[in-house]
């Protein structure tokens, strides 16, 4: 049984059960989602293709920053300049690194082990800011510190998919002679999507990508005040949901053709809507589909993890997970001490973001389809993002 709409049902069913169960437990939402996402997915086998219904899960994760957008303010994203290049720009990079080192010291050679690096440099924009949100921790200091390493991280992820090509195997990317980049897709898949970057130089990439941005820009000071007074105008509340959906569709489809990441795209345009007099009226269009679609995403991620996979080698799966959130936590509780963190939020910074992030799966995918890691290398890679993630939610416990 593998219709639509038995899938739609068992989802639903599995959310409606299973979270608000962990909620009156006090484990909140997310691990309610994931363990429901195991239950249907590994343990009963009830659903199929989880890979594919995770992408358009993502959304959830592009409305979720298109919302925190809109309550930031530029002056207050300017007040956080310097935990954004500082404190975010140390922990990517000196994470890296100790992972690089870790993994070449298990044996990976030096390309795939700077992947890895890569892969657990980046947090759950997801889960941690959801838990924040829920557990009304979001304004602390701890997690405005939080949300600004995830959001550099955001912005890293754009440079990290540049520079996998590089790593692969001799043949599978290179640079051709005109200075423009090939990802190594290869011609065998046929068209693999829309860009408006493809086979440009790198000064065209960088000015397409930067007209991309200063349209969103242009578009959110000067269009979105006449938009929305024309669509009040009608006195149809379901116009403002379909202009509130629009929005970020659009944005998060014309950050896709410039290769940016359509989370950051929304962002962006939240925070240039946050002076706007309908920034509420679209906070509460948008709300219900973040909830739902980062719902949805957290189920995926249970569903996907492979359980059989893991039982192969339990220990050793739990152990690098264990290990990488040790090191992270050791790398971030560092940062705090130096950026002068109290004790408080020190440890909600650190507790927040020790685990591995979802822009993880899309790295490792990525990494295996350019050769840079072999299948097995892979998949335990993915079971230890999975098993990270799911640990984290006991951690705010």
């Amino acid at each position: 049984m593998d219709g639509f709409l038995f899938q739609a049902s068992i989802y639903l069913l599995a959310a409606v059960i299973a979270v608000p169960i962990a909620a009156r437990l006090g484990l909140g939402s997310v691990l309610g989602y994931l363990l429901a996402g195991i239950v249907i997915g590994p343990v009963l086998d009830l659903v199929a293709a989880t890979e594919d219904l995770r992408h358009f899960a993502e959304f959830g994760v592009v409305m979720m920053l298109f919302i925190i957008g809109l309550e930031l303010e530029p002056r207050a994203l300017w007040d956080m300049r310097h935990r954004l290049v500082g404190l975010g720009g140390s922990q990517i990079a000196i994470t890296m690194l100790a992972v690089m080192g870790c993994a070449m010291a298990l044996g990976v050679s030096w390309a795939p082990a700077l992947a890895c690096g890569m892969v657990f440099a980046l947090s759950s924009t997801a889960i941690v800011l959801q838990t924040l949100n829920e557990k009304g921790l979001m304004q602390s200091t701890g997690g405005r510190s939080a949300f600004s390493v995830l959001l550099t991280q955001d912005i890293a992820v754009i440079p990290m998919l540049v520079m996998l090509p590089l790593l692969a195997l001799p043949g599978v990317a290179h640079l051709s002679p005109d200075g423009s980049i090939d990802l190594g897709h290869g011609d065998e898949g046929g068209h693999h999507g829309m860009s408006l970057v493809e086979g440009l130089p790198g000064w065209g990439v960088a000015l397409v990508t930067l007209a991309a941005i200063a349209l969103i820009i242009v578009a959110g000071i000067y269009g979105a005040r006449p938009l929305f007074r024309h669509i009040h105008s009608s006195r149809l509340p379901e116009m403002f949901t379909a202009v509130a959906l629009l929005i970020v569709v659009g944005i998060a489809f014309l950050m896709e053709l410039v290769g940016l990441s359509p989370a950051l795209g929304t962002f962006l345009a939240g925070v240039v809507l946050a002076n706007s007099e309908f920034r509420h009226q679209l906070e509460s269009d948008i709300e219900p589909f973040k909830g739902l679609l980062l719902g949805l995403f957290f189920i995926t991620v249970g569903a996907g993890i492979d359980i059989l996979a893991f039982l192969r080698e339990p220990f050793v799966i739990l152990g690098l997970a264990l290990g990488l959130m040790l090191l992270k936590g050791a790398i971030l509780m560092l940062l705090a001490r130096v950026f002068k963190l109290h004790t408080r939020a020190r440890w909600l910074f650190t507790l927040s973001l020790a685990q591995a992030g979802e822009f993880g799966f899309v790295l490792i995918s990525f990494a295996l389809q350019l050769g840079i890691f072999d299948n097995p290398l892979g998949q335990r890679l993915l079971l230890v993002v999975a098993l990270s993630m799911l640990i984290t939610p006991l951690l705010f416990i």
